[in-house]
């Protein structure tokens, strides 16, 4: 009995893909680390419960990534269309009756939390397009819009809803996630010319009519920082500051400058790489951008060892999420891209992302863990 026992739990521990584990673990544990720094600081008295909070985050997180991950993804495509509808419910909630902070109207005040339904749309949607997709076929020259209209209508709707929240930079990453992997299933190469054709076309229009004065400067101070330098341009000047001054092997833990004195704003959520880059240098940098990458490698060869078309779909959509995630908010703090409000996955703090980003690669390790099955 016992030995049936522990070949059973041999046999489950066989199934997890450890490197895949391993790697998340390490840039959590790297997180805590870098955040902890970012809220001690001589004047962060009043922010070092943060750190506190984001290690309860955490454990709440790899409960949520284990029972993803022993949960059967195929029940995740027979519940993907509630999971939507409900997100989407929540979102125009939200639009009309949520909680107004920093001039924007994102969250459900729950209390002991603020949820952002926002966040959570972003798994929603990956599971909604995965579960379209995956009846689409990809053979021959790709889908052409009849095909198409389906994910597009998945992707427009919350789109439309989050911008008039205003939440540009997550209505961006709605639409780089869903794009993606309409991409990945494979698209006729004219609608692709034509998209570009008419996003070229609409930029003028939305400059005009949709962005916000806040939105349209901010593409004005990532052209031009230095043209307002206490007021707009702040931020990102602050942020280059503090990585260019880490140099190779950085300042040191909690030895940074501008974290410890409070010169980088928001520095323990969207600029924490920057407090990384400062303390630890390009040394520190590039082993977080080799870890992503290793990440990347890994989720890419579940997705292919997939047992189904879902589950790799699944995959690539959650691995889009990371992607588009870690690439606009690391452009963004060493001013290659605008300053939008896009965390650091894994490594920034914040209860929606991290829960969010957890379930998402539960959902990752529950494919790889039914890799064996067929």
């Amino acid at each position: 009995m016992f030995n049936s026992l522990h070949v059973e739990e041999r046999t489950l521990f066989k199934k997890l893909d450890i490197n895949f584990i391993v790697v998340i673990l390490g840039l959590n544990i790297i997180g805590l680390i870098n955040l902890y720094s970012a809220t001690h600081g001589p004047s962060s008295v009043d922010v070092s419960s943060l750190f506190i909070s984001q290690i309860m985050w955490l454990f709440v997180g790899w409960t949520v990534f284990l029972v993803m991950t022993l949960l059967d993804y195929a029940i995740v495509m027979r519940v993907a269309l509630i999971i939507y509808v409900l997100n989407l419910a929540a979102i125009i909630y939200v639009t009309f009756f949520g909680k107004i902070a920093l001039g924007a109207q994102r969250w459900i005040d729950l209390g002991f939390f603020r949820y952002q339904p926002s966040e959570t749309m972003k798994l929603a949607l990956i599971m909604m397009m995965a579960k379209i997709l995956s009846t689409r076929s990809s053979h021959g020259s790709g889908m052409g819009f009849k095909e198409m209209w389906g994910p597009l209508l998945a992707l427009g709707i919350p789109f439309v809803f989050v911008v008039e929240q205003p939440d540009l930079g997550t209505a961006m990453m709605l639409a780089a996630i869903g794009g993606s992997m309409i991409l990945f299933t494979k698209v006729k190469r004219w609608i692709i010319v034509t998209a570009i054709a008419a996003g070229i076309v609409a930029l003028p229009v939305a400059w005009k009519f949709v962005l916000h004065d806040y939105q349209k400067n901010r593409v004005l101070t990532f052209m031009s920082p230095t043209s307002d330098p206490r007021g707009t341009g702040y931020n990102s000047i602050q942020s280059k500051i503090a990585v260019g001054s880490g140099r190779f092997f950085g300042k040191g833990f909690m030895k940074g400058t501008q974290s410890q004195l409070e010169f980088l704003p928001e520095r323990h959520t969207d600029f924490i790489y920057s407090v990384l880059s400062e303390e630890h240098g390009f040394v520190g940098s590039i082993l977080v951008m080799g870890l992503f990458c290793y990440l990347f490698i890994t989720g890419i060869r579940i997705a292919t060892n997939a047992r189904d078309k879902f589950g790799a779909l699944l995959t690539v959509g959650v691995l889009c999420y990371v992607f588009w995630h870690m690439f606009v908010n690391i452009g963004m703090v060493i001013g290659l891209l605008p300053i939008v409000g896009v965390p650091l996955p894994l490594l920034s703090y914040g209860g929606s992302s991290m829960l969010t980003t957890m379930a998402g690669l539960g959902l990752v390790s529950s494919v790889a863990y039914r890799r064996y099955l067929f």
